[in-house]
């Protein structure tokens, strides 16, 4: 238990800003045996969001509340799955080539693709959550930043690591993941949404399980489709193309629940 909780540690380190408690005797593949805790800190970053959203919105209107949940998630990351989102949007958007594309994503700077894609995502963030039902946000908030992340360790899972001769950041994830693993992974993360489900049981009906179901399966789709571009263009994943995916899948997330509980409204 002392070890899992380690790793655990180690995914909150990776994945996020939040402090952690010291961790001595470092070892090279706890990162990698720390992959299956992503949806777990997924939980994590979606219950702080909401529980600055639920503070703000007691003194600031839907659409503003939802602003400052989202720059919450922003700070509590450090925009790490934004930023590989940018690198995604110039590196395939600017070239035409393997090797260009991965070129331009190694670059730091942004570009005019990345920084459109970043706009036009955040706003599209931003418009679904203020458009949310308040009784339905809580639950779709934490369950679309736990299922995008288990999405992500999906790619970790299928497609090769493309950066083994270079220093990357998710180097030592490459190769991490079994399929047992994967579904581990999903499996601890669908247990850490049981106390928001408990603390939120009120809000849950019919319709809104019908809508957390389909958004489930259209991130997914997102996902699979994103890995399969991945693959053909480029062979494979890279950090950046974990975050992008995270990000397309949280999105998708979003839009399937909103769209759901508004039709049934």
């Amino acid at each position: 238990m002392k070890r899992q909780f380690i790793f655990l540690m180690v995914a909150i380190q990776f994945l996020t800003r939040l402090p952690v408690p010291r961790l001595d005797g470092y070892e090279d593949d706890w990162l990698a045996r720390s992959a299956r805790y992503f949806p777990v800190v997924g939980v994590l970053v979606g219950s702080i969001s909401v529980g600055v959203w639920w503070l703000s919105s007691r003194w600031f209107p839907p659409a503003v509340a939802a602003g400052l949940m989202l720059a919450a998630s922003l700070i509590v990351t450090g925009a790490l799955h934004e930023d590989g989102f940018a690198d995604v949007c110039d590196g395939f958007g600017g070239a035409a080539t393997r090797d260009g594309v991965l070129a331009i994503m190694k670059d730091s700077r942004i570009g005019a693709y990345g920084a459109v894609g970043i706009a036009t995502l955040l706003g599209l963030k931003w418009a679904t959550l203020a458009s949310l039902p308040r009784s339905t946000l809580p639950l779709t908030v934490i369950g679309a930043s736990m299922v995008s992340r288990w999405c992500t360790t999906g790619l970790i899972w299928r497609l090769p690591y493309l950066r083994m001769d270079v220093d990357g950041k998710s180097k030592p994830l490459a190769n991490s993941l079994s399929a047992g693993n994967w579904m581990l992974s999903g499996v601890l993360g669908a247990l850490a949404l049981v106390p928001a489900a408990w603390i939120f049981s009120s809000a849950v009906n019919r319709p809104l399980v019908s809508a957390l179901v389909m958004a489930l399966v259209f991130a997914s789709a997102s996902t699979v489709l994103a890995a399969a571009y991945f693959k053909g263009r480029i062979g494979g994943y890279t950090g950046d193309c974990l975050g992008a995916t995270q990000q397309v899948a949280e999105l998708s997330f979003l839009l399937t629940a909103l769209a759901s509980v508004t039709a049934v409204r």
